[in-house]
């Protein structure tokens, strides 16, 4: 039997730590496990070898025997004897020669069946840590959480500018949600324990839900601040009066200063877009203000400007 490499099965270094043992190998058992993948030995076979090197790694005492014989592995209850006899001797003796009397390790390696079963070790396993290393880890929980599904939700951006309840069918179960306002494009929530059931007891995956605005106004939305353009003739620029505007929430009245220039941009506060889980909260809404030239002039409107022409000048 060859050494095996439990930190390249779980696509791993010698240097991952327990938390990056722990996703590694829950993402991949999540990948091959028998139950998402019905009839496939191979992958029935890598799920067991992901299982083993898991059980190995994820157990400071035999990840730390693991990395301290490696590819001696053949030898290593022999070291592990000799050390516990030098060490009852008082440290009597030197060296490893001489304790072939203890039996090698191999006699007592248990052979694969073939069959899956999730407790089932190597015999690679079995010789380097013992049967009895075997029953402790049969015993261990080996509990997966469920798959977790995707979905994508597409709404107008009007229709969350309010919260609002929905009922989607995934995979032939309606879920019932409520979609709070100000749910941004591309945003993505999770809905806890609507994904797929979990395996061997394990708890149910999640429902991710990302939600595709589509904007049809005229405004710009930046996160809870909204954009707008707003048209005004030359004279209202130039002597001021008021307007109305429409805001995402309604028409309002709003003065212009006179003299204003092309470009200018004033903030109309609170009348933004909602606040996403803040209730009552809003943006803030900004109007730039395009002053319109006149066209199509008549005669006397051509005298009259050539008039404000020479004052000026």
């Amino acid at each position: 039997m060859e050494f095996i490499d439990y930190y390249k099965l779980l696509e791993l270094d010698k240097s991952a730590s327990q938390a990056d043992i722990k996703k590694s190998y829950r993402k991949l058992a999540r990948k091959y496990h028998p139950d998402l993948n019905p009839n496939n030995k191979e992958a029935q076979a890598k799920f067991q070898q992901i299982n083993e090197a898991h059980e190995v790694l994820s157990d400071p005492e035999k990840r730390k025997k693991y990395d301290q014989y490696g590819k001696d592995w053949e030898h290593a209850e022999q070291y592990e004897e000799a050390r516990r006899h030098q060490q009852t001797a008082g440290g009597a003796g030197g060296g490893f020669g001489g304790f072939e009397g203890y039996g090698d390790p191999r006699q007592r390696a248990h052979s694969y069946s073939g069959n899956f079963d999730e407790d089932t070790f190597s015999d690679f396993f079995e010789q380097m840590f013992g049967s009895s290393a075997r029953a402790h880890g049969s015993r261990r929980q080996r509990h997966f959480k469920g798959q977790d599904y995707n979905a994508e939700l597409e709404l107008n951006l009007r229709d969350v500018y309010t919260s609002q309840k929905q009922t989607l069918t995934i995979n032939g179960k309606n879920i019932r949600l409520t979609i709070p306002a100000g749910v941004e494009n591309g945003q993505t929530i999770k809905i806890k324990g609507h994904g797929g059931p979990g395996v061997q007891g394990g708890p149910r995956g999640d429902l991710y839900i990302t939600f595709k605005i589509i904007n049809n106004t005229t405004f710009k939305r930046e996160k809870e601040n909204l954009y707008s353009t707003v048209n005004i003739n030359l004279y209202t620029a130039m002597l001021g009066g008021e307007i109305t505007v429409d805001t995402f929430s309604g028409k309002v009245k709003l003065k212009v200063k006179p003299e204003t220039q092309s470009g200018t941009r004033v903030k109309l506060k609170g009348k933004g877009f909602p606040k996403y889980k803040k209730e009552n909260q809003y943006g803030d809404l900004y109007i730039t203000y395009n002053v319109e030239m006149p066209t199509n002039l008549s005669a006397k409107e051509k005298e009259l400007f050539r008039e404000l022409q020479k004052l000026r000048s």
